[in-house]
């Protein structure tokens, strides 16, 4: 009796006037009552509306795609469908992932004693003019296989184990003849709405605006700089270009060396999820393997780190590994070969569900981050960077600045490209490149901002900021210079004060800093990194200081340190009139005694 009262179907309740409630309550009831199994059954015309409308506000939310849950139960204590009625769950799925034009594609299924569970990916077919897009920095030391991966993902090719791979991606001679990536580098890998890559190169390129046209999904991989000597340009890719993830390599046969804890630091002071790849498998002996992984899986494991390592070996973790890995505590570690394909299917499929951080906010007034300039022959200047939020439009006039004497100027944007495909507009999140009107190139720099004129903009030559000192060989104290980062921001600053008489490795203060060159763009909370030479420090800005104030502050400073030596000047004289007056009652004292 127990067993027939489990088997049947949870009747519907009523929907017309329970419903009609605020929106926030109308989805929870509706995301219960899709959990409870019902609803996807055999759902009337007014369930089918609510359920249609639901999955776009799903879809909304995930920026174009949605994981979607079949006979899941509430509890997740008894769970499962019989088959006839999980077969019209899943056809109803598919039914209105039709009426939103999204393809609906199984990714894990279960069989268990109380029925089947099933998890599906529902996701918006490619349109030409939007796609959804994922920032992935590619880090780790030199020799780890970074570029020789990516070259293998984007290229469909496999390694022949000398390094063919890698040449595809390099844009300097002195690279192809190293071998070692010194520039950031950018690469792209599309998905269609059914998780198929669809890069497919003409004789060995790579057509950008082809697989933009064909893709839901891109991923970007921003190819950075293993070797010591550039990591400047690594600790700028991985502040400037914004990644929503960070791919960690290691080569297996080499381990967890040089910059390898210096990037994973960097990632972890970012606040960027990290997950890992071991590449060189195919030639690595199995016990310098394994200790390979028992030392990561106690470096992700430590106090530092405090993450959560997942060694992914089947679809199914694949699938566990993506949906809970936004949480930032967990890591998926995947183990590959670039020459013989080994487990690259898996990173292929996690790199699919990878869904991005940014949430877009377009009704807040448009900002943009430069963070490359160039001379376009034919177009003229062309600035490349993030969209941090709000909506950009062809013909748009924004703010840009700041300039040398810290203003922003009007400039209408001409032109906006994608990947290289002309498009309208540019949403939050997403990166472009503007072709600007009336500039000269030496007009515009790295870590410039357009802006939306409502914002009113002021730039700042001085700002506070609370810093963590990672490693520091002496103590750091007022009047030391070292090389800021704060977004595309990257200028050499000066402490003016802090809260402490002097910074050791580990210690904690609120710095004051100046820059040195040109005032910059700077908001509030902003993620910052103090580095020189081995110096390394991280922290967040907590007080912006405007260009006005900080010109006041330096005007109150000169007048007092003028008042302050008038002071000693007068207390001189004052000295050296009484010494003088002293000296003749001396002297006429000794001429009367004699």
């Amino acid at each position: 009796m127990a067993a027939q009262e489990k088997r049947q179907p949870v009747d519907m309740p009523p929907l017309p006037h329970e419903l009609t409630v605020t929106p926030e309550e109308e989805k929870k009831k509706i995301d219960n009552l899709v959990i409870l199994k019902g609803m996807l059954t055999s759902p009337d015309d007014e369930a089918f509306d609510k359920l249609r409308t639901h999955l776009l506000e799903k879809i909304s939310d995930g920026n174009g795609e949605t994981l979607y849950d079949v006979g899941i139960g509430a509890d997740d204590a008894v769970s499962g469908l019989p088959t006839e009625e999980y077969e019209a769950s899943v056809a109803t799925l598919r039914s209105l992932s039709d009426t939103i034009e999204a393809d609906c594609v199984l990714l894990r299924e279960k069989q268990l004693k109380s029925g089947i569970q099933g998890q599906f990916l529902v996701r918006r077919k490619a349109d030409s003019q939007d796609f959804m897009e994922v920032r992935v920095a590619v880090v780790g030391n030199v020799d780890a296989g970074k570029s020789t991966l990516l070259g293998v993902l984007t290229h469909g090719e496999l390694d022949n184990g000398r390094g063919t791979a890698r040449m595809k991606l390099f844009r300097h001679k002195h690279e192809m003849e190293t071998g070692r990536t010194s520039s950031v580098g950018n690469d792209i890998l599309g998905f269609d709405s059914q998780g198929t890559v669809v890069n497919k190169p003409d004789h060995g390129h790579l057509d950008w605006v082809k697989i933009c046209e064909a893709s839901s999904k891109v991923i970007t991989f921003i190819d950075l700089a293993g070797h010591e000597r550039y990591l400047k340009t690594t600790v700028f890719g991985m502040t400037g270009h914004l990644p929503d993830f960070t791919m960690l390599m290691i080569g297996a046969n080499a381990g967890v060396v040089g910059m390898t804890k210096e990037h994973l630091g960097l990632a972890l002071a970012l606040n960027v999820p990290v997950f890992v790849v071991v590449t060189k498998i195919d030639m690595c002996p199995p016990n310098v393997l394994q200790d390979t992984l028992k030392l990561l899986h106690k470096i992700l494991k430590s106090a530092g780190c405090r993450k959560v390592p997942l060694l992914v070996r089947n679809a199914e973790d694949v699938v566990i590994s993506a949906t809970n890995f936004v949480s930032e505590r967990l890591c998926p570690i995947f183990q590959v070969s670039n020459v013989s394909g080994e487990n690259l299917d898996l990173l292929t499929m996690f790199l699919n569900l990878l869904s991005s951080r940014t949430l877009q906010n377009d009704n807040e007034p448009a900002q943009f981050q430069i963070d490359d300039t160039y001379q376009v022959p034919g177009v003229g200047v062309v600035v490349s960077g993030t969209c941090m939020k709000g909506v950009i439009r062809v013909n748009d006039t924004l703010l840009l600045g700041p300039n040398g004497l810290g203003d922003f100027i009007p400039m209408p944007v001409k032109s906006i490209h994608r990947k290289r495909m002309p498009v309208r507009e540019v949403r939050g999140g997403q990166t472009a490149s503007f072709a600007l009107k009336k500039i000269k190139i030496n007009e515009v720099r790295k870590g410039q901002v357009l802006v939306n004129p409502s914002l009113n903009p002021t730039s700042c030559w001085e700002f506070k900021g609370e810093i963590l000192v990672l490693h520091h060989p002496t103590t750091i104290s007022t009047k030391y210079q070292a090389m800021v980062h704060v977004g595309s921001v990257r200028q050499t600053a000066s402490i003016i004060a802090m809260d402490k008489e002097c910074l050791r490795t580990g210690d904690k203060a609120v710095v004051h800093f100046r820059f040195i060159k040109h005032p910059e763009y700077l908001k509030n909370g902003l993620k910052m990194v103090f580095r020189e030479g081995r110096t390394k420090a991280v922290g967040r800005v907590l007080e912006v200081i405007p260009k006005m104030a900080s010109l006041q502050q330096q005007k109150n400073h000169k007048l007092m340190k003028m008042v302050k030596q008038n002071a000693d000047g007068c207390e001189t004289t004052q000295t050296s009139a009484v010494q003088h007056d002293k000296q003749l009652s001396d002297g006429c004292d000794t001429t009367q005694t004699s």
